[in-house]
């Protein structure tokens, strides 16, 4: 049985929910981006403690069919933009339906609906963020941070930076380090 919990994709929040399975002595398999999958059935009491001890940190169980898909569709934008060496050269619609198994236009409605944005504007968000990290750490230049973060250009990257962020990459990275200077002469 999979147990869908509503949480940062971060290693402190996957040691968090980690220590409350223990705790709970309830045994899983799996502890991934949002999903916990267990080795067995766990009961209502289990269920009930666990999602009590979890809200006490911060942190939710979606029991909503429709939240736990758009957790799965974040947790499918953040793996691939984060934590791939490289983004998808295919349709990202193409990609997200393939790797959650529903159609596209479906998984668009419903995250629309229960967000507020379209799954393509939080792909955006998540990309310039990638990007962000890139520039900060100063191992690749513009050119190959488009290359990788699949843009169509460098002025296509540019320009949806500089419309997310106010800023252009290159005074973003100007930004980073004066900052990590200034860190380094306290």
């Amino acid at each position: 049985m999979k147990v869908y919990i509503k949480y940062m994709v971060s290693l402190r929040c996957k040691i968090i929910v980690r220590q409350e399975f223990d705790k709970l002595n309830i045994p899983y398999k799996s502890i991934d981006l949002g999903i916990v999958e267990t080795k067995d059935d766990i009961t209502p009491q289990q269920h009930d403690e666990l999602g009590a001890n979890l809200k006490r940190v911060g942190l939710e169980l979606l029991d909503d069919k429709r939240s736990i898909l758009i957790e799965k569709i974040k947790s499918v934008v953040i793996e691939m933009v984060h934590y791939s060496e490289e983004v998808p050269k295919v349709n990202y619609s193409v990609f997200i339906s393939e790797k959650l198994g529903y159609d596209y236009t479906y998984l668009s409605n419903i995250f629309s609906e229960v967000k507020g944005t379209t799954i393509q504007h939080f792909i955006i968000i998540n990309k310039i963020e990638r990007v962000k990290e890139l520039l900060l750490y100063d191992e690749l230049n513009l050119t190959e941070i488009s290359y990788r973060m699949n843009y169509s250009s460098v002025s296509h990257l540019s320009n949806q930076f500089k419309k997310i962020t106010g800023l252009t990459p290159s005074y973003f990275k100007q930004l980073g380090k004066t900052r990590k200077l200034n860190l380094e002469n306290l």
